[in-house]
């Protein structure tokens, strides 16, 4: 009896120290590929330092067990020599890095297999069509909600709103979805019907609110990202996301109102979940010739300055709206011409998602994405969890849009003021 109890908990033991080194090789497998220039290139971090010594080295002078990589192969050369158990390591790295995300109380990490990676890639490859229920999704905190609600889609007439949570798809229920994940199981089911299960919160960081189901068409859908209309003397921009052609989009937007005999512009940028951080800087360098639009911090350098291109094309009279759903990037283009003193804000405070996420292939398959670095204001403010403030502050009303109003009014005395 007393060698079977010795024999169970030595197995128990034996998981255990399993579990913790697949954690640990995964942390550090992550790491071990953070300077990949290529991929925060394509994020807009062209200037971030180099990264210093790679993980698991050691320094003169400097415990050794300090390091994750020894410690781990140390516990995997125990486990070899003694330990009876086997495992699926692939299932147990899939678990045991969500429990080191929720350790390291970084919601944004999180570990794709192979793939779902490689529909990651492809999907990204394929931005402003998709396979969807009319719903332009964001993510926050580790949770895929709906940003924007297009009129006339499936969503809308179901009663989806800006704000509503994913918890489930199919009545595959988690305790979050990633948007690869929420595309990936959209894609599949493209031409079809999807139960989607909601959650209604009264705002972002609220963990509970009322739920509700829906069942929903899925087609193929092309997102206008960039949209432009002369209302009176005052030029109207809307964009939907940041994405790798929106500068120039918003350029040729900025010619033709010009062209109409626009005074004003009014750049709406509400319900914008953001996108990429290189676009955004040049669409605020659309406005503003010279000087620092946003700053970045990484584990490297508390403050790399990012600054304007030089391509200023109008100096017409600018206001923009924002709201909460304004997020991460499109945050940073709001700061950018606020405290560039080059635009009036309107609206309400933005959601404050100012922190930057990496993915990273990893070498034993998959990637692993986390955050990697943080927004922050000309200024030197904090954009994540604060967000940005209006100088005008004006809540939407129910039955009109009261925002775009006060906007447009707020941009013809600013234009009559000249």
């Amino acid at each position: 009896m007393t060698a079977s109890l010795t024999q169970s908990r030595n197995s128990r033991l034996a998981r255990l120290f399993v579990g913790f080194a697949l954690v640990v090789l995964a942390f550090v497998a992550g790491f071990f590929v953070r300077g990949q220039e290529g991929l925060l290139e394509r994020l807009g971090f062209v200037d971030l330092p180099a990264e210093g010594p790679a993980a698991g080295a050691t320094m003169e002078g400097k415990d050794p067990y300090s390091s994750l990589g020894l410690r781990v192969n140390e516990v995997e050369d125990v486990l070899a020599a003694d330990s009876l158990e086997s495992y699926s390591i692939d299932e147990a790295t899939e678990g045991m890095i969500d429990a080191l995300a929720e350790a390291a109380a970084d919601p944004y990490m999180h570990y794709y297999t192979p793939d779902e990676y490689a529909l990651l890639v492809q999907e990204a490859s394929n931005a402003g069509t998709y396979a969807g229920v009319g719903v332009l999704f964001s993510e926050y905190n580790g949770n895929t909600y709906a940003v924007d609600v297009f009129e006339g889609s499936p969503a809308q007439e179901a009663g989806v709103q800006s704000g509503d949570i994913i918890v489930a798809i199919d009545g595959d229920k988690k305790d979050s979805w990633t948007m690869a994940e929420v595309t990936s199981e959209l894609k599949s089911r493209a031409g079809g019907d999807v139960v989607i299960t909601w959650r209604r919160p009264m705002s972002p960081e609220d963990e509970g609110g009322r739920q509700f189901i829906t069942t929903l068409k899925v087609g193929d859908s092309t997102v206008k990202n960039v949209s432009a209309l002369l209302e009176g003397d005052v030029g109207v921009i809307t964009v939907k996301q940041i994405t790798s052609n929106s500068a120039e989009l918003v350029r040729e937007a900025l010619a033709s109102l010009k062209k109409q005999g626009a005074a004003a512009i009014v750049l709406d940028i509400r319900d914008n979940p953001g996108g990429f951080l290189t676009q955004a800087l040049d669409i605020a360098s659309l406005f503003i010739k010279s000087g620092t639009l946003a700053r970045i911090e990484t584990s490297e350098a508390d403050d790399t300055p990012r600054n304007a291109s030089g391509t200023e094309t109008t100096a017409l009279p600018l206001v923009v709206i924002v709201n909460d759903h304004t997020a991460a990037s499109a945050e940073v283009l709001a700061a950018a011409l606020k405290e560039n003193q080059r635009a009036t804000l309107v609206g309400t405070r933005t959601l404050g998602k100012g922190s930057v996420q990496v993915t990273h292939d990893l070498s034993f398959g998959g990637a692993l994405r986390y955050t990697a670095a943080y927004y922050k204001t000309p200024l030197g403010h904090d954009i994540d969890k604060v967000g940005v403030y209006p100088d005008i502050d004006v809540s939407l009303a129910e039955s009109t849009d009261n925002q775009k109003a006060v906007a447009i009014e707020t941009a013809q005395d600013l234009a009559k003021a000249q």
